[in-house]
């Protein structure tokens, strides 16, 4: 097993409120899939942070490939689901599986984390 890639995000749970907010339906459906939105939207009071997870994750993933939200990538290519232990995992397609792949990405690690105020990813790309 070899680290290909590495990539690390906090999100402020504060801005992703005030985008849940203000672009509703239209900012969940650019940036989560409909399994994400599901799970998030049972957490509660921990909704936004949840969400604020995820996004997080997904910019880690970004950054672990280098790439950024490069041309043909959108934010729903990127999945965070859990198993069935509830251990969240990366699911990627489309452009952003093609860039991993010619990277030599074959499976991900990933941790998350949040508080009321903010939430973090580390996921590491390993062959």
């Amino acid at each position: 097993m070899s680290i290909i890639g590495h990539g690390i995000d906090l999100v402020d749970v504060e801005r992703i409120e005030d985008m849940l907010d203000r672009h509703g339906a239209r900012f969940l459906d650019r940036c989560f899939t409909v399994r994400e939105q599901a799970y998030c939207e049972s957490g509660g009071v921990q909704r936004a942070q949840r969400y604020a997870a995820r996004f997080a994750a997904k910019e880690a993933v970004f950054k672990a490939i280098g790439t950024g939200l490069g041309e043909g990538m959108t934010w729903t290519q990127i999945e965070v689901v859990r198993d069935d232990s509830g251990q969240p995992m990366i699911e990627i397609r489309d452009e952003v599986a093609r860039e991993a792949s010619q990277l030599g990405i074959s499976s991900w690690l990933v941790s998350l984390t949040h508080l009321s105020t903010h939430a973090s990813a580390s996921v590491i790309g390993i062959a």
